[in-house]
């Protein structure tokens, strides 16, 4: 059978890979420039960051159909999985391995202050499910695409009204000061606006040329978003490379408890999926979205409320490092093992 990706989707782990390069060596190389981008922020938001992530974000809100969300209700079982596990489950438990490990497992070797600043970051990324690679992951395992829409867009529902209140209130729990305004101003920035731009436009093609018309679009655009993509984790490694390159211990500190999060809320996510006899096609995309992170959301969020040398914003950037890799290795554990499916047709 033929793959229903492209070479994007199919090399993922390889362009990510030689973006990461490309920005630590860039970083070293120029690092007068990333200080020059660094300094072109309004109201603590980098405004380069801000539009590469509004790039990366709003073609796939454009894919976000608020309408299927009125159909919910009849097959609720996949959905009811995604959810609690993205909101009751792994924000929690990312805070608490935060803890764990850098108030004690490894509280020998951080600073107070920088221990701080990393549980924030990881926080950050388990407050925010996956948005954009959630579309990616959901092709790799032939999920059902129609229902992989639909979890998205009820999680990205759930995220404008949920993101900040959780991040607060957890960030406070680990006596991480919240600036509730840029929080604010953060979500409104990164998430609200992206999904109106995404419903606006959406409503418009649909009116003129209907799913066709969406369809095309999104084609057109896509390029740009992996341009964006691609772009922003050059910009991120580069702005972080003289610290990768200073400490490569803290790198790997900070990498154990998010590789921890990533395939115990898998294992959780993988051990529900089968009590609740859910087929493969709903199983897998549940899974994974469960699993992975809207990291651009959290990075931009970190960069805006502790600044882009900052700890929280290096965690973050470890968590796209960790995510790509993991995940793909998830991705070949369903597809080995999806006969743990077989027969179920319950969603």
């Amino acid at each position: 059978m033929s793959s229903p990706l492209g070479l994007f989707e199919r090399y993922l782990s390889l362009w990510v890979a030689l973006a990461i390069a490309c920005g630590v060596g860039l970083g070293l190389w120029q690092p007068d420039g990333f200080a020059a981008v660094a300094a072109l922020e309004y109201a603590h938001v980098n405004l380069l960051v801000a539009l590469l992530i509004w790039v990366m974000i709003y073609p796939m809100m454009v894919q976000i159909d608020f309408a299927a969300v009125r159909d919910v209700g009849r097959k609720p079982r996949g959905l009811l999985l995604t959810l609690v596990v993205n909101w009751l489950i792994k924000p929690f438990t990312m805070a608490l391995l935060g803890w764990l490990f850098f108030r004690l497992l490894f509280a020998d070797w951080v600073d107070p202050q920088s221990a701080g600043e990393y549980i924030a970051g990881m926080i950050l990324l388990g407050v925010a499910p996956c948005t954009a690679m959630v579309f990616v992951w959901s092709q790799l395992t032939r999920g059902d695409a129609a229902y992989t829409l639909v979890q998205v867009s009820v999680n990205d529902l759930i995220m404008i009204f949920a993101f900040a209140p959780i991040a607060g209130l957890l960030l406070g729990v680990n006596d991480v000061s919240v600036p509730w305004q840029t929080l604010l101003l953060s979500t409104l920035l990164y998430v609200v606006l992206p999904l109106i731009a995404g419903v606006l436009s959406r409503h418009w093609l649909l009116h003129r040329g209907g799913k066709a018309a969406v369809a095309g679009f999104v084609h057109h655009l896509k390029p740009w978003s992996i341009i964006g993509l691609l772009a922003t984790v050059v910009l991120l490694f580069g702005f972080q490379a003289e610290t990768i390159i200073a400490k490569p211990l803290i790198i790997a500190l900070i990498a154990v408890p998010l590789l921890v999060q990533t395939y115990g809320i898998f294992a959780i996510a993988w051990y529900g999926a089968r009590l609740l006899r859910l087929p493969f096609n709903i199983a897998a995309p549940a899974c994974l979205i469960g699993t992975s992170n809207f990291f651009e959301l959290a990075v931009a969020v970190a960069i805006s409320l502790f600044g882009l040398h900052s700890g929280a914003a290096l965690a973050t950037v470890v968590g796209v490092l960790v995510e790509v890799p993991v995940m793909l290795s998830l991705v070949w554990f369903a597809n080995r093992n999806q006969q743990q499916f077989a027969g179920n047709d319950h969603v």
